[in-house]
């Protein structure tokens, strides 16, 4: 498993900034209305609109194929393959819509639904998940949509997180088919044997019939590409219930893997005691390492946890209420400012397994990360230094000397979703849902790692800095994360609990409120588990909880 973990650090030593590539076709049959708003080892995505109109707005992924090839090792085929089998399996409601594609000498376009509602995992508190009726809605969404791919032969191969986001209306979306394979055509099937996926989410067998174990493995061995993608609905399950996952991965390095495949699925470790007593049969069944006793969708569906009844749920896999299922999730995120977080940032070189082609490593790309209304600047631009000529890094911060929050500034952020979190029994505004009509009136696309602050910049940074020093996460000097057009601009890449790649910035803007001044502190996501950098962004806070300003403070 180590040896796939170099290979993504040397594939990713070599990814240069999209911006060093060509430029993107002029005759496109759309407009371009974004910039970056994901991205990838060799493509990039957009949001665009239709070349008369303002609407619908939708997501174009760009992969730059001579790129692709040299850098991501992948095929021509390959890059086809993941138009083929998204078109293929793309009309479903739980599913994100496939639009059409083209293509230059240069570059291949792919236009698909464009997820408004962001990363259903930023809205979920790390290390609490969500309660149970909203754990089943989901769920019961993700299967629908994983077990009508499989209906067609298709397996994703890489359920994870970063591939689950929302519509506007909070329904789910599975994205990224960019390791998808068929398994079964007029009949026939075929198994795989590429390392593909993510660790905390990959089933056993995958890493067991990869080509690094083919020597020891029986000849024309390999795996089911429609029992892995249940294998990480199990593990998906799991995350929303307890906000966790139950292994770093599922081989003998991890001793909560050990134990819970030496007792039969029955772990001691203390988030499977937090599990619901009804679920428990459900996720060994979907997680049973003996892949002819693992339960197929016929069994998921028949099971008691699975048709439990929801007050959320629909017949048809629909929410019955956007309204209430917005508010119970904006409720259930909550920082506490009494915990202390530990430094357990991994500086180590290691990464999430994302590799496709049968022969060949390759990424996975999710669409779209960051909505465009969460990033006011291109990502593909570095920032602009200009060190404020009257501070030092090295002098020391005096909180108390910070400017006074006046009145004006709780009025303002009175309907900002993401001030519910910081309070100290987190609820949503009655102002914020009195005009709500829909689920992302209430919970907004762009992520809700943030937070406003009313000491100056040089303070700010300074506390954010320390805080990163106390995770064990290298950072430039204060004087070097000031920005002609931002505030500050702290570029974060570190590996998660996990050990898997967690990259990002953290972006400080000026707040605008009249006659008062007030910075807000955006965490943004570029690469990695979005509940990772949920449980990042917690911990940065809480070490730099004399900056934050909280609704009703004085």
């Amino acid at each position: 498993m180590r040896t796939y973990y170099r290979i993504f650090l040397t594939l990713f030593q070599n990814i240069l900034d999209m911006s060093q590539l060509d430029p993107l076709p002029h005759d496109l049959p759309f407009r371009i209305i974004s910039k970056t708003i994901g991205r990838g080892a060799y493509a990039s995505i957009k949001k665009a609109i239709p070349p008369s109109d303002s609407s619908p707005v939708f997501a174009v992924k760009f992969i730059h194929k001579a790129y692709a090839v040299k850098h991501g090792r992948i095929s021509t085929k390959q890059i086809a393959m993941e138009v083929s089998l998204h078109s293929h399996v793309g009309q479903h409601p739980n599913i994100i819509e496939w639009f059409a594609t083209g293509e230059d000498h240069v570059w291949k376009w792919i236009a698909m639904e464009y997820a408004q509602g962001g990363d259903l995992f930023d809205k979920i508190e790390a290390d609490i998940g969500v309660s149970e009726d909203i754990a089943h809605f989901y769920f019961s969404q993700l299967i629908s949509g994983v077990s009508y791919m499989h209906s067609k032969g298709v397996g994703h191969r890489d359920i994870k997180p970063e591939n689950i986001l929302l519509s506007e209306d909070g329904n789910l979306k599975i994205a990224d088919f960019g390791l998808a394979t068929l398994f079964e055509y007029h009949g026939k099937t075929k198994l795989s044997s590429t390392m593909c996926g993510s660790p905390p989410y990959i089933a056993p067998e995958v890493i067991t019939c990869s080509p690094s174990t083919q020597s020891r493995a029986p000849k024309g061995s390999g795996y089911a590409a429609n029992l892995v993608d249940i294998w990480s609905c199990g593990v998906v399950l799991f995350v929303l219930l307890v906000g966790n996952t139950p292994w770093d991965e599922p081989t003998s390095a991890s001793w909560e893997f050990e134990e819970y495949n030496g007792k039969g699925g029955h772990s001691t470790d203390d988030l499977w005691q937090r599990l619901p007593k009804s679920v428990l049969s459900l996720l060994r069944g979907m997680m049973n390492v003996d892949t002819q006793q693992r339960f197929n969708f016929p069994q998921i569906k028949a099971h008691l946890w699975y048709t439990r009844k929801n007050p959320l749920l629909t017949p048809d896999g629909k929410t019955t209420d956007q309204l209430s299922l917005a508010t119970k999730m904006l409720e259930g995120l909550h920082i506490d400012f009494s915990q202390k977080p530990s430094a357990s940032q991994r500086r180590q070189s290691q990464e999430s397994m994302d590799v496709d082609d049968e022969e060949q490593p390759r990424f996975s790309f999710t669409q779209p990360e960051t909505p465009i209304n969460d990033v006011m600047f291109d990502w593909e631009r570095p920032p602009r230094v200009n060190a404020a000529a009257n501070y030092s890094a090295s002098q020391p911060t005096n909180i108390r000397n910070a400017r006074p929050i006046p009145s004006v500034i709780f009025e303002s952020l009175a309907d900002e979703p993401s001030m519910s979190q910081f309070t100290p029994t987190p609820s949503v505004p009655y102002s914020l849902t009195q005009h709500a009509r829909r689920f992302g009136d209430i919970v907004p696309s762009y992520s809700l790692s943030r937070y406003f602050s009313h000491l100056p910049s040089p303070a700010l940074l300074q506390l954010l800095s320390d805080a990163l020093h106390q995770l064990n996460i290298p950072v430039p000097p204060v004087s070097q994360m000031q920005g002609r057009n931002q505030t500050g601009w702290i570029k974060v890449k570190t590996f998660d609990g996990r050990n898997c790649s967690l990259n990002g910035d953290i972006v400080i803007d000026t707040y605008p409120i009249e006659n008062a001044e007030l910075l807000e502190v955006r965490f943004v996501k570029v690469n990695g588990d979005p509940l990772e950098w949920r449980r990042f962004f917690k911990k940065v806070v809480v070490l730099c909880k004399d900056s934050v300003y909280v609704p009703g403070s004085s």
